[in-house]
């Protein structure tokens, strides 16, 4: 059975088949390795449209669209562009058909590609660029991510955000992403709550992330093992951070790399073992947070005077970077000697 496609300014589509049809018509199946689950109630792609905000007459960028579900959802709301990347050619031709029956109303421009490789460099054509303090940049991210990839891609993102590239060249360009519900719950995770870990630390020192509804696992074909989590992120006005991206992230992955334990624990590997003791005390005394305390119970801003201490550190001897204490047991015996030689 068709559907018609109303845009939010009225005008009429020419009728598309259900997405269901959709399926059917091109025997396209979700495949486990890429993680897809395709969303069909258009309510609920509807819902996550409008959590985006206003995007009439703005730009949009799409991640996996798959069948479409979500893209007939965006182009209802009339944006003046949209860009879907898609990895899998199955459904390239649902794509196209889509394109072309939105043409008069909406650019909609299909890349086949991996995301994670995309440049979103001057992506959007004609698109103004807003100054970072201003209000917000008529661009918007919006996609029900794959689960292999999202955790990976958002912390790409936020490093984009950091550097003021890609998307965000063009100002505070915001997101709207699926995930695993756990995930999103980390995502927005407070102070004291289990939940808290290095991805609640990274998006909310660049963003503000909100966890704004559940979609129940039923509602996906095929359907997942878990509930997934719809969460926005707008970029802070004012970093909270000036402070390099991978050194922060560095930061947060040792801090919560041992969350039951203390916390200097997780943070001693950052120094070879010869000088660990010397220097995890220094950072704590530097940065005056409780080295007893857990990982869980520090709150981003005596995070952020730990990345402080630890840049000054590295600004003081570089050398003391060099340690990797991930790396081979022979590796890190020669990193070990080299700092102590190096410091001496």
């Amino acid at each position: 059975m068709a559907t018609r496609l109303i845009t939010k300014s009225g005008a009429r589509l020419p009728p598309l088949p259900t997405l269901r049809d959709l399926v059917k018509l091109y025997k396209l199946r979700a495949i486990k390795q890429l993680s897809q689950n395709f969303l069909m109630d258009e309510r609920l792609t509807d819902k996550i449209v409008k959590a985006a905000g206003n995007i009439e007459g703005h730009y949009v960028l799409e991640v996996g669209p798959g069948p479409g579900g979500i893209t007939r959802s965006i182009l209802r709301r009339c944006p003046k562009q949209l860009i879907v990347v898609e990895k899998d050619r199955r459904f390239l031709p649902t794509l196209e058909l889509l394109a072309e029956a939105c043409k008069d109303t909406t650019d909609m421009k299909i890349i086949r590609g991996d995301i994670l490789k995309y440049e979103m460099d001057n992506c959007f054509e004609g698109c103004p660029k807003t100054e970072w303090t201003d209000h917000r940049a008529p661009v918007h991210l919006i996609g029900n991510l794959p689960f292999a990839i999202s955790t990976r891609l958002l912390i790409n993102w936020l490093k984009d955000i950091s550097l003021q590239r890609g998307a965000w060249a063009y100002g505070r360009s915001s997101l709207t992403l699926t995930f695993q519900k756990e995930v999103a719950e980390r995502i927005v995770a407070p102070i004291l709550t289990k939940e808290r870990c290095r991805l609640s630390i990274m998006s909310q020192l660049w963003t503000q992330p909100q966890h704004r509804f559940t979609i129940p696992g039923s509602a996906f074909v095929p359907k997942p093992e878990v509930d997934v989590g719809v969460v926005t992120f707008v970029p802070h006005k004012i970093p909270l951070t000036n402070l390099d991206f991978d050194l922060v992230e560095k930061m947060a992955r040792y801090l919560f790399s041992m969350r039951q334990k203390y916390c200097q624990r997780g943070i001693s590997n950052l120094f070879a073992p010869d000088i660990r003791e010397e220097y995890t005390k220094r950072i704590f005394l530097m940065a005056d947070v409780d080295p007893q305390c857990r990982s869980f119970q520090i709150s981003n801003e005596e995070f952020l005077r730990l990345a402080d201490a630890y840049d000054k550190i590295l600004k003081e001897n570089p050398i003391i970077a060099l340690y990797d204490y991930r790396a081979p047991r022979e590796l890190r015996e020669i990193q070990n000697t080299t700092v102590v030689n190096a410091l001496s």
